[in-house]
């Protein structure tokens, strides 16, 4: 077993997910990553705004489960960051003391620029070729990171409450969540204006870049994977004109229907329409007629920060 193994555990609106490995000098060597569906942040957009019992239980098996992982590959390091579901839930202060008695992990609730700082590190570990300037949409299950990178610098990283699992359970009919989806857009627009990169983003110059679980699931799907492979994945090219297409033949199935093609997720049936909204949403208001897939993102950030 490979020495100075270090873990890196994210708690996602929809997901949780694990990377064990090593990472240096900006590279990642991936030894075992894990994935579990648990919608922590399902029904939070209410009024209370707090986390059912339900997904809190299921998450909470899944990070025991994570953490025998990590000590069973003798770990040195383990850092867990979590993300909107526990920056906005009313009641995330008593889910983060049950993980804490239940399994040891102490969980750092990250803001969402640092959100979007540490996806940018991730997703940038996988270029190939790296672009000298392109801008990063991290699609998220409770918000979305757009992050502006020219050479070294980051010139521009924020976080938006736009994401799969709220805009699914909320915004249910095409008409709502597609002006949901424009007025996100039309602030991210607005925010590049006031920081003068706008016509910077909307260049040619800048390529347009994806990571998170919608974007590598349209890249499967595209491949028709039925084993997900990363390495195939990465640096993927997904065209407008395609994804226009897939967006007609997935608007007309149910949500079962959907996860039964080549290449769906298990329990993305019902989100992967809205995700793919907000990908054809991103590209027609920055004039990008393909985005480049990023299997590397927020997990492979955390593990680069240690």
């Amino acid at each position: 077993m490979p020495d100075e193994m270090n873990a890196a555990i994210d708690i996602g609106s929809n997901s949780i997910r694990l990377l064990i490995g090593e990472a240096c000098c900006g590279i990642v060597s991936p030894l075992l990553y894990r994935r579990q569906i648990t919608r922590l942040a399902g029904g939070l957009g209410g009024c209370l705004r707090l986390l059912n019992p339900e997904s809190m239980e299921k998450s909470l098996a899944t990070l025991e489960s994570f953490v025998e992982l990590t000590s069973h590959h003798r770990c040195r390091c383990i850092r867990a960051v979590a993300t909107e579901a526990l920056r906005r839930a009313d009641n995330a202060s008593e889910f983060v003391h049950l993980v804490s008695l239940r399994t040891g992990l102490k969980i750092d609730i990250i803001e969402g620029c640092e959100e979007a700082r540490l996806s940018a590190i991730g997703a940038r570990s996988a270029l190939l070729p790296l672009p000298e300037s392109y801008l990063l949409i991290d699609i998220g299950g409770g918000s979305c990171e757009f992050t502006l990178q020219q050479g070294e610098v980051i010139r521009f990283h924020r976080s938006y409450s736009l994401g799969v699992v709220t805009l699914s359970e909320h915004f249910p009919d095409n008409a709502s969540r597609s002006n949901k989806i424009e007025q996100t857009i039309d602030s991210v627009q607005a925010d590049l204006r006031q920081a003068d990169l706008l016509s910077s983003v909307k260049s040619e110059e800048t390529v347009l870049v994806g990571t998170a679980g919608t974007v590598t699931t349209l890249a499967a799907m595209k491949l028709q994977m039925t084993v997900y492979d990363w390495r195939q994945v990465n640096n993927l090219q997904l065209e407008r004109h395609d994804l226009l297409e897939l967006h007609h033949i997935l608007s007309r199935c149910t949500p079962l229907e959907r996860e039964t093609l080549p290449g769906m997720e298990a329990g993305r049936g019902d989100l992967i329409v809205s995700g793919l909204e907000i990908v054809l949403g991103t590209m027609h208001a920055f004039a990008k007629p393909r985005l480049v897939v990023s299997d590397f993102g927020l997990l492979e950030g955390v593990l680069l920060s240690l």
